[in-house]
């Protein structure tokens, strides 16, 4: 019973469910090869949505991870467009979305702007401001060199590289969280921000270091995303944060900070994912993914609110009792 108290558990449950249901009726959906193209696919969430994890960890929400995705995609194929070399792009990208993540970090720690608040500022800020800089035209497949788009898709010991990406920023992030003291400070600042000042941890410059994380696997994810689809314009991942936010709140993290695992937030990410995947599969409109994500949304915070209750109505009956 113990383990069907773990959030992760239930996920792997549900992930295992849903896959034999599809199977049931396209087998061929579970075979190793197709499942090898969700894990692709589903690449980019699990990225955004291990950075999106440590940001509300500390009780924030960076809301503008795919605006801040689709501006560093927009810089990677005009450099890519003027002949930067790849290796320059990837470390240009990466730094840039680390810059951008900066700049609500520093709000958010500086001026004590609630994160919901700069994160739709910024958001709106960086969409526009690929507008302004490409006049709304698009970059399509021919402008793109192909080495620009084939690194992604590159197969290597039986993946791609977009999944290896994934992959490793798991095991990066895991690595960040568990080993080392700004992982476990992302925690207690979520957990206990009074309590953490008492321990010397500095609340605002934790929140700075996580916003900064988050953009940084964003600015990445916008090549992997720009090279992948091999086309970058303003709309580009428009309404991305929507399922960012669902993975991480349905792998169990709490939206009020200090609480959830990196296994969650990935089958948080591959449950979307394959949902995504399987939709057009069972004859339902993609469309509906923005209403399933937003349902899952909900039942999620719910679940979370429900299985907090209890402990405290056990602990007032207790107190009652001893009187």
């Amino acid at each position: 019973m113990s383990l069907l108290k773990s959030r992760e558990t239930i996920l792997a449950l549900a992930i295992a469910a849903l896959l034999a249901a599809v199977a049931s009726r396209f087998p061929g959906f579970v075979e190793p090869g197709n499942l090898a193209r969700v894990l692709t696919d589903t690449s980019p969430l699990i990225l955004l949505a291990l950075g999106q994890m440590a940001v509300i960890l500390t009780k924030c929400i960076d809301l503008s991870v795919a605006a801040n995705l689709a501006l560093c995609g927009m810089v990677a194929a005009l450099m890519n467009g003027a002949g930067v070399p790849l290796p320059l792009i990837l470390l240009a990208v990466t730094v840039l979305g680390a810059a951008l993540g900066a700049v609500n970090g520093l709000l958010v720690w500086k001026l004590g702007i609630p994160s919901i608040v700069v994160t739709l500022g910024t958001m709106t800020i960086y969409r526009g401001t690929i507008f302004l800089m490409t006049d709304g035209a698009w970059i399509n497949a021919h402008q793109m060199s192909e080495g620009f788009k084939a690194f992604p898709r590159a197969v290597v010991g039986g993946l791609p590289v977009m999944a290896w990406i994934g992959i490793a920023g798991v095991a990066g992030v895991a690595l960040l969280l568990s080993r080392t003291p700004l992982g476990r400070a992302f925690y207690a600042v979520g957990g206990n921000p009074h309590a953490a000042v008492y321990a010397g941890i500095s609340v605002g410059r934790t929140q700075f270091a996580a916003f900064v994380l988050s953009g940084a696997l964003a600015g990445l994810t916008g090549y992997l995303w720009v090279a992948r689809y091999a086309v970058a314009y303003v709309d580009i991942a428009g309404g991305f944060e929507l399922d960012v936010v669902a993975a991480c709140v349905i792998g169990g993290i709490a939206i009020a900070g200090g609480s959830g695992t990196v296994a969650g937030a990935v089958m948080g990410a591959l449950f979307l994912g394959i949902i995504k995947n399987a939709l057009p599969v069972v004859g339902i409109s993609p469309f509906w993914q923005m209403a399933i994500s937003g349902s899952a949304i909900l039942i999620a915070i719910a679940f979370n609110t429900l299985g907090r209750r209890e402990p405290g109505r056990i602990i007032l009956r207790q107190a009652g009792a001893a009187e």
